[in-house]
């Protein structure tokens, strides 16, 4: 029997393409995993045992012919529950999308079984992935298998988790506002937002269209690129994905980074900061500097505009995906979840006409500040620790809201600009919980990215890291 908990994605292909094991043997070791760790840390919301077995068991008859599937060829993945699936429910973390059985799967699943990948079931999240923490308000919070009173993090608090124990070896997730990175950075795992439109989110329910994206979370950065090469080709269907020429991002993973350049803002980023984050920060750069990176100071524009005008497109946006919801099951939302829906129905339409009219210039802003003289940007994922669950719970609605806040401060942006943005594990802090830092590119630069979180964990084992578990 291989020890599975030691692989990660590419390891694990690697395995079953030398028949080293089975994809029924690796697959039926991850179900395990899913009805056992998965249920424990609140992971999962629905386990294919019968339909992954007989996928695991074609994918090895094809292997005995000589016919591999594709770079993910029997390898066991999940994803976020609002990804459909054609033929099993999927709810998006809701009371109110109970019952939803879609009669397509959405287009990046097709992509992942073009290239082998064995999915397993559908992975937890928060309500309608309005939350950074991992709240739940119907199904229970997400809970952090470094520890289960801490967060896991949104709202792709399923995914996060079950790749940080060892339950899948990768997931899809979606980021509206740093829903793949939140869980990555608290459960000590890599996770890539792509540029806007580079991935089809057709079949993935929204939450806000113009800021929505699909991707990767793994153990690391070459498992990441390996998902995201298969995801990120076109789809001529869907109007809203990028036509731009589809890239392998395993290619480029040389540990090189003689020449690149590294932007190290001074101000917004750098406010605020915890000491251990700080120090983290601090560590990270150095290892980066070490790989030949070169470090360059940067500015940054007037953030607090860039968040007002995020915050109206994605309440606005949200507000108009479940109007009908809300006049009619308000009850149905958890009261934090709907508190932070309701303000886009009483938002001008001037307003947000604005809003999306000045994308393009603060953007062009935010390019011409941040990225001045520099290849990518390094930032905290978080300016603060990991929170315990009890104190994002505590108090009335507008307190918790207030008190979370501060998770989304160095993320929500990203996703109004548009840039790709990736979190790297960085560390433990005192309390043994992940500390990561966040890398940001240029438009489609995602290559500069994986490229950048590859060369870094060559030198450093932080992503190999899991938590101990005792089964309950």
């Amino acid at each position: 029997m291989n020890d599975f908990e030691t692989m990660d994605l590419v390891s694990a292909a690697s395995a079953i393409a030398s028949k080293d094991c089975s994809a029924a043997e690796i697959t039926s070791w991850s179900l395990n995993r899913m009805q056992t760790v998965g249920r424990q840390f609140n992971a999962v919301f629905r386990i294919d045992e019968a339909i992954a077995m007989e996928r695991a068991y074609q994918l090895d008859a094809m292997l005995a012919q000589g016919n591999l599937c594709g770079p993910l060829h029997g390898v066991p993945l999940a994803h976020k529950d609002l990804i459909n699936v054609a033929g099993l429910e999927n709810h998006a973390g809701s009371k109110i999308m109970r019952g939803h059985i879609p009669t397509k799967n959405a287009w990046v699943i097709d992509a992942l079984q073009a290239a082998g990948q064995v999915n397993v079931g559908s992975l937890h999240m928060c309500e309608f992935a309005l939350s950074p923490t991992g709240f739940n308000g119907h199904y229970g919070h997400g809970l952090n298998p470094w520890n289960p009173g801490y967060t896991s993090g949104g709202s792709s608090s399923g995914s996060g988790i079950a790749v940080a124990a060892r339950v899948v070896f990768g997931s899809l997730g979606s980021d509206t506002g740093g829903s793949i990175r939140h869980p990555s950075a608290m459960c000590g795992v890599t996770g890539i937002k792509p540029t806007a439109r580079r991935v089809s989110i057709d079949g993935v329910f929204p939450l806000s269209k113009t800021l929505d994206c699909v991707g990767p979370i793994a153990q690391t950065a070459r498992d990441c690129a390996r998902l995201l090469t298969q995801i990120s080709r076109p789809n001529a269907h869907d109007a809203w994905c990028t036509t731009a020429a589809h890239e392998d991002y395993e290619a480029g993973l040389d540990g090189d980074l003689r020449g690149l350049r590294i932007g190290v803002p001074e101000t917004y980023y750098r406010e605020h900061l915890d000491k251990e984050v700080s120090e983290a920060l601090q560590s990270s750069l150095e290892v980066l500097q070490a790989r030949g990176a070169i470090l360059v100071k940067v500015e940054v524009p007037d953030m607090a505009r860039i968040h007002a005008m995020t915050s109206m497109v994605l309440t606005v946006q949200a507000a108009a995906i479940h109007r009908e919801w809300l006049e009619t099951r308000p009850e149905d939302y958890a009261d934090q979840v709907r508190a932070r829906i309701e303000p886009g129905l009483s938002q001008l339409a001037v307003n947000y006409v604005d809003a999306m009219r000045m994308q393009q210039a603060l953007t062009e802003e935010y390019l011409q500040t941040c990225f001045a003289g520099c290849d990518v940007i390094h930032i905290p994922v978080f300016t603060v620790q990991t929170p315990t669950i009890a104190s994002t719970t505590t108090g009335d609605t507008q307190t918790i809201l207030n008190s979370i806040s501060h998770l989304t401060y160095a993320n929500r942006a990203i996703n109004y600009l548009g840039l790709p943005a990736m979190s790297v594990p960085a560390g433990l802090s005192s309390s043994a919980m992940p500390l990561a830092f966040q890398i940001v590119g240029r438009h489609f630069q995602e290559a500069t990215l994986l490229k950048v979180a590859d060369a870094y964990q060559r030198d450093t084992a932080w992503h190999r890291q899991r938590p101990t578990i005792s089964f309950h």
